[in-house]
């Protein structure tokens, strides 16, 4: 198996391997972290995925898909599975399965404030930017830090090129409002009910990344979970004092893979 993957087409009811590279574009995609057969929060991945897709046949077929997708998943080892949507496939065969090994993972990252403005075109939905995103994170890579973020047109915090950006001002857990682009996260989500259930205020502001001066601040992803900045630029960042705990409340959530039979029935009940 390549670092990319071994890639399934779904259609007649079951993934049929492709071996040919597509050139067309992501419409919709969706990913996360199994390891050893557990993952976190799946039935959120699967259900943005489901939300995004208008195309009623596909929708009719998801069902069988998430089943057949969970039964391709293997017990044992990291993995990053990803699903995709490709509207410019014929009709019916529009659904693809792209089962990864997981990349690695770090508790710690740098990150790079990006240099030109946000190249995404449908902030709302995971797939049609991942390729703009990777293209900056691979910029940050070149600037040596691990991440690149993203900022508004007037230079708020938006969005991690592939993570969310939080940050703690004292016992208050920020994340970027409305007012700039963000993806919407599903560890972001996560972690700031976390953070309500164990009593501490959470809120959305806009804020720059200077504003962050002595803030412990977190880049976040399916992939990686919470990871610690220790680094961004020339602004001097505060300890990781919040990371350790919400971590390990973050682990708790992790459950094991459902049967295929599970995920038909959640998602052929709706």
């Amino acid at each position: 198996m390549s670092v990319s993957g071994d890639f399934f087409q779904f259609r007649s009811g079951e993934l049929s391997r492709v071996d040919i590279a597509l050139t067309d574009s992501l419409t919709v995609a969706d990913s996360w972290l199994v390891s050893e057969g557990h993952s976190r929060a799946l039935d959120r991945h699967l259900k943005r995925f489901s939300n995004s897709i208008i195309d009623e046949k596909s929708q009719k077929q998801l069902p069988a898909f998430f089943a057949a997708l969970v039964e391709a998943t293997p017990v044992q080892g990291d993995w990053f599975p990803r699903i995709e949507y490709r509207q410019s496939q014929p009709e019916g065969e529009r659904l693809f399965l792209r089962m990864r090994p997981a990349p690695e993972r770090t508790e710690t990252c740098t990150l790079w404030t990006s240099d030109k403005p946000d190249p995404r075109e449908d902030f709302k939905t995971k797939g049609p930017d991942l390729s703009s995103c990777q293209a900056l994170r691979r910029a940050a890579n070149l600037h040596g830090a691990d991440e690149a973020v993203m900022l508004s047109p007037t230079g708020e915090i938006a969005d991690g090129a592939l993570s969310s950006i939080v940050w703690w001002q004292e016992d208050i857990l920020f994340a970027p409002d409305d007012t700039t682009n963000w993806l919407p996260s599903i560890t972001r989500q996560l972690v700031l009910e976390i953070a309500g259930q164990a009593g501490y205020e959470t809120k959305e502001t806009s804020a720059a990344p200077v504003d962050l001066a002595g803030c412990e601040v977190w880049s976040l992803s399916a992939l990686q979970g919470i990871r610690g900045v220790t680094s961004w630029g020339d602004i001097p960042l505060g300890e990781l004092r919040m990371q350790r705990p919400f971590s390990k409340r973050l682990a708790l959530l992790n459950e094991e893979l459902p049967s295929p039979d599970q995920v038909f029935e959640l998602f052929g009940a709706g």
